[in-house]
């Protein structure tokens, strides 16, 4: 477990026990654009099986006060996919970000949002962190100016049309 601050905590996802959990908010049709939707149980158990046993990608439980309140997820763009859609640069780590269902706990969101880019910039090796929803979550992203991020291109994928963006270790300040 990584302690983030007194009441918010980051804990690796574990597949076999975090698996119902995950299930229930990856099939919501909130969560659309996680492309989970149809996915069974079993299925979602090996995705999140697959992501802990791999180097370049990461799935964390952020909790409050013991309780999983969102899935936050890390990936090596030079690695995935996704690299190749955007101008890529070494030090760049891309994240994702699923906030489960109802409503948050006071003062988890605002924690949160100050918290995990701090930690992903605890890495030294992170000097941008990449974040690439699809352009018609608007939750998403009009989210990421709030986080400091600067909006960057918006690129056609396979899968959706991606709104880039990047927080820059050099301007990052905790909102």
């Amino acid at each position: 477990m990584i302690t983030l601050d007194a009441r918010l905590t980051l804990r690796p996802v574990d597949p076999e026990s975090d698996g119902k959990l995950l299930h229930g908010w990856v099939t919501e049709e909130r969560a659309r654009f996680w492309g989970m939707l149809d996915r069974p149980l079993d299925e979602v158990i090996d995705i999140y099986a697959y992501i802990q046993d791999q180097q370049h990608l990461a799935a964390y439980l952020v909790c409050w006060d013991g309780e999983p309140w969102a899935l936050f997820q890390t990936y090596d763009p030079a690695v995935d996919e996704i690299g190749t859609f955007y101008d890529r640069r070494p030090g760049d780590l891309g994240v994702h970000l699923l906030m489960g269902p109802g409503r948050r706990p006071d003062g988890f969101s605002e924690a949160m949002f100050t918290h995990l880019p701090g930690w992903v910039f605890t890495d030294p090796a992170v000097q941008r962190i990449v974040l690439e929803p699809d352009v018609r979550n608007d939750a998403s992203v009009s989210l990421m100016p709030r986080l400091g991020a600067r909006l960057g291109p918006q690129v056609a994928m396979p899968t959706k049309t991606a709104q880039f963006a990047f927080i820059e270790r050099s301007g990052w300040t905790a909102p």
